[in-house]
């Protein structure tokens, strides 16, 4: 469940501030947000996930009011309820396909099951390269593992910022999919912020900034 109110957002006095509309997903819903660049669709995004504070407003994730959490608690919650796949590549490259997730999962404070990450693995056809390090698998791997890294820990929310507009037309379906399909499996609400008007047909929940 996630609500927000009257967000706002100003980076410095002399800019105009960023007004958000208001969000009110029930548990398994998913959202849209669509716009042009520079409209504040990642701003919108860092907002949720607590990694800006809002001028006003608040938001509200499992009945839990982020923005009033001090920072080390905010930095928990974000850790284990909060997934999110990045328009770069986040991995750690002297890592292992299946060290990545192990780490994801150690830092979130979740309990390491092997048959688990390779269930996801194999959902993401990712199980045959687990044991490669992340500079020897493609881009495609590379942003299938980004998804992975942001389910792998059972999210209540998934954030993704523009997850398909470097993508082809059958690509762009493809992780679209599974970004669905992964929300419903750990069901969690899947909010993509993106200015690809190609993954409309998706969602039934859409805003447009």
């Amino acid at each position: 469940m996630i609500i927000t109110e009257n967000l706002k957002f100003q980076y410095n006095k002399q800019e105009s501030p960023f007004n958000f509309p208001d969000i009110d997903l029930n548990s398994n819903e998913n959202l849209l947000i669509l716009g042009k660049s520079g409209i504040g669709k990642t701003t919108f995004l860092h907002l949720l996930a607590g990694l800006l504070t809002p001028t006003e407003g608040k938001v509200v994730i499992n009945n839990t009011e982020i923005n009033s959490l001090s920072q080390s608690k905010l930095d928990k919650f974000r850790g284990e309820h909060i997934g999110m796949v990045f328009q770069q590549k986040h991995a750690v490259q002297s890592l292992t396909v299946v060290d990545n997730l192990k780490a994801r999962l150690f830092f979130s404070k979740k309990t390491l099951n092997d048959s688990k990450i390779e269930t996801l693995l194999n959902s993401l056809d990712l199980l045959h390269c687990k044991n490669k390090k992340t500079n020897e698998i493609s881009e495609g791997q590379l942003q299938r593992l980004g998804i992975a890294l942001a389910v792998i820990h059972n999210p209540q929310v998934i954030l993704a910022d523009e997850p398909t507009s470097s993508l082809d037309d059958d690509n762009c379906k493809t992780v679209i999919e599974l970004l669905i399909q992964q929300a419903a499996e750990t069901k969690a609400n899947l909010i993509v912020i993106t200015h690809d008007q190609r993954i409309k047909s998706f969602f039934s929940n859409t805003i447009t900034l």
